[in-house]
């Protein structure tokens, strides 16, 4: 497989989207799958290619490392998005993202994250097989990514260096190195980023994640909304020593800060990979061609043991049910609480008049609904039952915040929710604007 050199990159985002445009030095970008249609696709993207500029599609909800086989719906819609980007290869994440369902005979439930696969041979055998699967359905190359992690699991019979080896040896697939996730899990787990590195495929590496984060109470948040500190930077001058690196893209996804502190931060990448190379000497080290063996079904009782391991860790961040043992309980708890929050997060965004009917009494209302309410069918739907519990009898004392509720879950409870018609949603907006003063 031949690499592709993607040069210096950045996460495309909306909020940024003008700022990226104009920045210079930009050679390729990376846009959340799941967040951009192929038939209308945003201008800015579509400005960015016709320049010449590549673009990535990076899904987030896969989950390869869960214990299902992928969705082939979700398959489709990633091979579409990387046709419609004209796309040298689409990436994914080494992580669970739902669990239940069938083969633990238990609802489905979703994580609204990315949760980190114990680091067994059961799970390594399942995660070949997705991983196999997706790049049967995807046209071009698929390349997976480390995640952060904020808990380990109990019994794991492999490092993460070891573990990424012998799944690229295994799927021949492309590896993205997170070496923000690396700080992380230094951090959280006592992990060792110089040996991960020593001990990965990098004739395998695709491209490098760099990101930023915080610290509070000894637990690092991966936020994607920090600067990118000086750990991450010299992780990245260590890869960069040992291999030249075809990619590196710079994450940001909140708390935005002006373009030219954007720039600096690019130029500070740019920094660190090149201190790298004058350590490694300028020549790229020779590629080794992997070709895929032929990966084994994982058994079914395989899959059923880590389908019923999953749940209950699942379970346990989402629904309140008891921790499995073995589990750091502290952890568990920082894991379960930051699950929530990201939930209200994303809810806010994808209905944002919940905050603006609520006020200051949306995130505390839906984080005590989060704690034994886990999602079921994504954060649309999530929205709605949030309100649902909101609107049962002794639940709300304002009439007015009730009426304001009962008219959003009315308007988007329908086969084509009325909402959708500009003009109702602007006299909809003024009239609560209006009834607040």
């Amino acid at each position: 497989m031949t690499t592709v050199r993607l040069g210096t990159g950045i996460g495309w985002r909306p909020e940024i989207a003008d700022a990226v445009e104009a920045m210079p030095g930009i050679d390729w970008v990376e846009v959340v799958a799941e967040n951009v249609c192929p038939g209308h696709l945003p201008a800015s993207l579509t400005r960015l290619r016709e320049r010449g500029v590549t673009v990535v599609p990076h899904g987030v909800s896969l989950g390869l490392g869960g214990a299902a086989r992928p969705d082939e719906r979700r398959l489709t819609a990633l091979a579409e998005r990387a046709a419609a980007l004209g796309s040298p290869l689409v990436t994914e994440h080494i992580a669970f993202v739902r669990a239940g369902g069938p083969l633990t005979a238990s609802p489905g439930i979703e994580a609204g994250h990315l949760l980190p696969v114990p680091r067994t041979r059961d799970a390594l055998d399942v995660l070949c097989e997705n991983v196999r699967i997706a790049q049967d359905a995807l046209p071009v190359p698929l390349a997976v990514e480390n995640i952060a992690a904020l808990f380990s699991w109990p019994g794991e019979e492999m490092t993460e260096g070891q573990f990424l080896y012998e799944l690229a040896d295994r799927t021949g697939v492309r590896l993205l190195i997170d070496v923000a996730n690396l700080h992380t899990n230094h951090v959280n787990r006592g992990e060792d980023p110089a040996k991960a590195l020593a001990e990965l495929p990098l004739e395998a590496l695709a491209y490098v994640h760099v990101a930023g984060g915080f610290e509070r109470d000894g637990v690092w948040h991966d936020s994607h909304a920090h600067p990118v500190p000086r750990p991450v930077l010299d992780i990245l001058t260590d890869l960069a020593s040992r291999v030249s690196p075809p990619g590196v893209l710079l994450e940001r996804d909140e708390n935005f800060p002006p373009p030219a502190e954007l720039e600096r931060e690019l130029g500070a990448v740019r920094g660190a990979v090149e201190a790298g190379a004058r350590a490694r000497g300028t020549a790229p080290a020779p590629e080794r061609v992997r070709e895929p063996v032929a990966v084994e079904a994982a058994p079914g009782a395989t899959r059923e043991r880590l389908a019923l391991a999953q749940t209950a860790v699942l379970s346990s961040l989402v629904a309140g049910t008891p921790v499995p043992e073995g589990f750091d309980r502290t952890r568990m708890r920082v894991q379960a609480r930051a699950l929530a929050a990201k939930r209200a997060d994303v809810v806010a965004k994808v209905a944002p008049e919940l905050p603006e009917i609520l006020g200051d009494a949306y995130r505390p209302a839906f984080l005590a609904y989060a704690q034994t309410r886990p999602m079921t069918g994504g954060y649309r739907q999530d929205a709605m039952t949030f309100v649902e519990q909101l609107l049962r009898p002794g639940r709300l004392e304002d009439p007015r915040t009730r009426r304001d509720l009962r008219e959003w879950h009315h308007d988007r409870s329908g086969p084509r929710p009325r909402s959708h018609r500009p003009a109702i949603r602007l006299a909809r907006a003024t009239r609560r604007a209006l009834l607040r003063r």
